[in-house]
């Protein structure tokens, strides 16, 4: 993988800059105030298109020559986007086909952003044709760091339900299935009638008066993910070809609460550099686990390298629906925090907050008040922390464990007609990674067919519905192997296809837990049921209970009443030099710490009870070093014990002991040896 800044010793900072929006007298002001700031880099050209190209083949360029000039003339890198996400006006008048239709057959207009059919032929030879002119143009640009294809692909548009996209989705089909029999099988179509015996007859799945095929609907949503995958590698492949060694990204958008119709473990292999935008839910309680979440989890598609945050806020956004603004010293924290958990970097939208449009009231690194304002002020501090990290670029973040998620999965247990409406896969893992959270341990992601499980020494599945044999083959070996596995109900249930897999459930991971379930036993609302071991320890769950049959597994907690009155609750299942732990309820917060304590223990992980509650600490190892990030989200005081002394590189001051985080603060030492 390459990285966006080859031959520059330095993280990235900086942002969206728009130019476009403001006289060209203004850019001069610019640069000036970025070099003030420390910014290193900028995303330039974004939502340019319809400036760039004013009519079908009539291009003008020398806006961007001008500009890009005077960036690289004061050092500013640039990471210059292909305008894909919003064509022309003039693109619609000759194609209105291209622009989307929703499930219920209504076509949208032109006016806002991302509204494309990802399955037009039109859009696709417009596209590369802008991409085509700008990689010829500026290729090799000196200025140029980065290509960065379209933006935020699936947001806000990802399907189309239009009768192009219906004969795209048919050659998929044909690809991924090879013939009819084979597509039927996998189907299901024996239920309700729904047998093919022309592909002609194979359309989306639209709107229908009750419950549509899953398995149709889940092959849809992978389809929706390659139909976009697509335009991304045909951009790409030429940017490889007309600037070589230029690495070539998409924002992704990871954060579970942000886009769900990408897989980003296919996208994560396509593109030379990951990177992605993360936006606080600016309302939720500790919205800084999710943030660790979020960088968790790119990173993981990174394949556990550095990746970049290329896109968050100074402060408020303007899409959500109260924008709470960041308090102060929040941005800083979001910022190192990202850094801390692999990001080489950390940029921003925008640049200059936009005088009119859709997101005029979203924050920016210049913001309206203009210099003379908090939010500068702590840009330009921010860019001068960032500017003492330069050495942690290129390391690599150390995990102590890791949460398996799955895209295929998440999509196939929304579907309809599920056993309740209150189990949600989001949900389960952001409790179960909250919980991991607070035990301090940092988490890698992994998909639950990886081949390297058995360097973690502790696995949390918080929801796998859609497990295949392939991931139950290597969870077992996982287990007999010496690892520590934990498993949330409803898990390993059906296979690639939606289709329940044959014998008792939990299907794929009845084996490696040592149990079987007999049958699913979802609670009323608001219903809760008390757990007890047999040290008369108490929990309480909700939701969901299970009537539980052990096959090898041995009880931890008993169903004190509810449905499940008297049936196992949590199960503990030795298996080889490992152990499985089975979790057949949704347990919170403090009810699901205690079982996690116990899989550490199984797992060897030591409690970290000295490290203050809201303070995270992760570390960062390279080949010449070696970093810890403490981040400190209360208003108090702590002390973080250091395994060694080193240097703080925020104050210059050396630590040694007991590491002094100040309230609201980070500190990030370069650790001696």
């Amino acid at each position: 993988m390459t990285h966006p800044l080859t031959g520059e010793d330095m993280l990235a900072f900086g942002g969206d800059y728009n130019p476009e929006q403001w006289p060209e007298e203004t850019w001069q002001e610019d640069v000036r105030l970025m070099r003030e700031a420390g910014v290193t880099m900028v995303s330039v050209g974004i939502f340019s298109w319809a400036l760039l190209e004013t009519e079908r083949g009539r291009y003008d360029f020398g806006w961007l020559d001008r500009l890009l000039d005077l960036l690289h003339t004061h050092g500013i890198r640039v990471d210059l986007g292909t305008p894909t996400v919003v064509p022309p006006a003039w693109f619609y008048r000759e194609h209105p086909e291209a622009l989307p239709v929703t499930r219920e057959g209504l076509r949208y207009e032109f006016g806002s952003r991302g509204a494309v059919c990802h399955s037009s032929p039109a859009y696709r030879e417009a596209a590369t044709a802008i991409t085509e002119q700008l990689g010829r143009r500026y290729g090799s640009h000196p200025a140029v760091a980065m290509w960065h294809v379209h933006n935020e692909y699936g947001v806000p548009v990802s399907a189309c339900w239009c009768d192009i996209s219906a004969e795209h989705f048919r050659s998929w089909l044909r690809e991924r299935h090879q013939d009819l029999d084979t597509l039927n099988e996998a189907w299901g179509t024996a239920f309700w009638g729904q047998r093919y015996t022309r592909w002609e007859d194979i359309r989306p799945p639209r709107a229908t008066p009750t419950a549509g095929n899953p398995a149709q609907k889940l092959d849809w949503a992978r389809f929706t993910s390659d139909a976009m995958l697509e335009n991304f590698r045909a951009e790409r492949d030429i940017l490889h070809r007309l600037s070589p060694g230029i690495p070539v990204t998409t924002n992704f958008m990871t954060a579970l609460s942000q886009c769900r119709s990408v897989d980003y473990w296919a996208w994560g292999r396509e593109v030379d550099l990951v990177s992605n935008d993360h936006y606080l839910v600016a309302e939720a309680d500790r919205n800084h686990i999710n943030l660790a979440m979020s960088a968790d989890l790119t990173r993981s598609v990174a394949g556990g390298g550095p990746w970049l945050l290329l896109e968050h806020s100074t402060g408020a956004v303007n899409w959500q629906p109260r924008n709470i603004a960041k308090q102060p010293g929040e941005m800083a924290r979001n910022s190192l925090t990202h850094i801390a958990r692999g990001s080489d970097g950390a940029m921003f939208f925008q640049w200059r907050a936009s005088r009119y449009g859709a997101e005029k009231f979203h924050s920016s690194m210049l913001p309206h008040a203009g210099t003379d304002s908090r939010i500068w002020r702590e840009v330009t501090a921010l860019g001068a922390d960032i500017g003492r990290l330069a050495g942690i670029r290129g390391t690599r973040v150390v995990p102590d464990a890791a949460m398996l998620w799955d895209w295929h999965s998440w999509w196939a247990q929304d579907l309809e007609w599920r056993p309740t409406q209150d189990h949600d896969a989001r949900e389960r893992a952001e409790a179960w990674y909250t919980a991991a959270w607070d035990r301090h341990l940092t988490l890698d992601f992994a998909h639950p067919e990886a081949a390297d499980l058995a360097r973690y020494p502790l696995l949390l599945v918080p929801a796998l519905y859609l497990a295949t044999e392939a991931a139950g083959r290597a969870l077992h070996t996982y287990v007999e192997g010496g690892g520590t596995l934990v498993v949330s109900y409803f898990s390993g249930i059906v296979d690639q296809h939606d289709a329940v897999h044959p014998g008792p459930h939990p299907g794929a991971l009845r084996d490696v837990l040592g149990l079987t379930v007999e049958e699913f036993l979802p609670l009323r609302s608001g219903q809760q049921v008390r757990l007890r071991d047999g040290d008369g320890r108490e929990l309480t769950g909700d939701v969901w209970s299970e009537t539980v049959v052990p096959r090898g597994a041995e009880t931890v907690h008993r169903y004190q009443d509810g449905p499940a009155a008297g049936q196992p609750a949590v199960t503990r299942h030795r298996l080889g030099s490992g152990t499985a732990w089975y979790v057949s309820t949704r347990l919170t917060g403090d009810q699901l710490a205690p079982v996690l304590d116990l899989a550490c223990a199984d797992a060897g992980l030591a409690p970290r009870g000295e490290l203050p509650h809201d303070v995270e600490v992760v570390r960062r190892q390279g080949e010449h070093g070696s970093y810890l990030f403490a981040v400190n989200h209360t208003p108090a005081d702590a002390k973080v014990p250091l395994e060694r002394p080193g240097t703080e590189l925020l104050t210059g001051e050396p630590a040694t002991g007991l590491l002094a985080v100040p309230g609201n603060s980070v500190r990030v030492v370069r650790l001696d040896g």
